[in-house]
């Protein structure tokens, strides 16, 4: 990476912790991935902001890294800066029947939190694995629950390097799309619109969704989650198994046999591996079923 030296630096001096090569394996619910030039870890949002702006001004590529589900790093690696959240990720705040998280935070804990707090509204994000600004980024869904159905509004830091805040509604929010999709935005934070519930009738709601998580799909295995988009008046799960492709594989990826909408890693898989996996799939569900399907697993190269 052209300039580590000053960048490595300009972390120094702003206190942000930070490794060199580091495996995105480590890092991501896939376990695959090459190493990141460098890896940095803040502590703290100052040091985020910091880190944002060092990335900035020395024009490097820089990719923010919530809890790594839903990502796929090249093998190769990521030749620029990788700031994970993880470690500022404790910020949870409730207020009435409002809730506000920082986006590094697990979003199991800001449901359990929710449940805690007799708040319901979150039940069926139970079980969904990433952080809360990893499901703000993809309008992250399950049992026909959405983010956006209790998403409110979400701070973050814009192009210039400015703390800006928006309201949910302005944020382009889809089937798994978001604005921070086409933005070089970086969330902060996101609070939510809440309603008071029984909280042992919120928790039992929430041990249904994670029940018949652990029944039908494949939480034993390394995966992304589901990795494709739902298309159109189908369901791509059913389109693949449909095409007799449960357990199809290729090197140590291979088309789950206990759910067929999940690529999971049965132990040394590569990205390579995945691709050429998930082309393969896309192309004979296609070419049999004249659905397209379009992979919902973002890749990072």
């Amino acid at each position: 990476m052209q300039g580590q030296s000053r960048i490595e630096a300009a972390l120094r001096q702003a206190g942000v912790p930070f490794t060199r090569e580091e495996p995105m394996a480590r890092h991501t619910t896939f376990q695959i991935g090459g190493p990141a030039a460098l890896f940095a870890a803040p502590q703290e949002e100052q040091q985020l902001l910091a880190a944002l702006d060092i990335c900035q001004k020395a024009g490097v590529r820089c990719r923010v890294l919530g809890k790594g589900s839903n990502l796929l790093f090249a093998d190769e690696g990521f030749d620029g800066v990788v700031i994970a959240l993880g470690p500022i990720a404790d910020g949870i705040a409730v207020k009435e029947n409002s809730i506000t998280a920082w986006a590094g935070t697990a979003l199991g804990r800001l449901c359990t939190t929710a449940a805690a707090s007799g708040l319901a509204g979150l039940e069926f994000a139970m079980g969904i694995p990433g952080s809360v600004g990893g499901a703000v980024y993809m309008n992250a869904g399950a049992y026909g629950g959405e983010m956006k159905d209790v998403l409110t509004e979400v701070r973050f830091v814009d192009e210039t390097g400015a703390v800006r805040s928006l309201p949910a509604d302005t944020l382009g929010l889809g089937y798994r799309t978001s604005i921070f999709q086409q933005k070089s935005w970086c969330i902060l934070s996101a609070a939510f619109a809440m309603h008071p519930d029984s909280r042992g009738e919120i928790e039992a709601r929430m041990a249904d969704y994670l029940d018949r998580r652990r029944q039908k799909q494949p939480l034993e295995l390394p995966s992304a989650g589901s990795t494709f988009k739902r298309p159109a008046g189908a369901f791509a799960a059913a389109l693949i198994e449909q095409c007799g492709l449960k357990g199809y594989r290729v090197g140590g990826a291979a088309v789950s046999e206990k759910h067929s909408g999940f690529v999971v890693n049965l132990g040394g898989a590569s990205c390579r591996d995945v691709l050429q996996l998930t082309g393969e799939v896309a192309r004979i569900v296609q070419e049999k079923t004249g659905y397209a399907l379009e992979r919902e697993v973002q890749l990072v190269e």
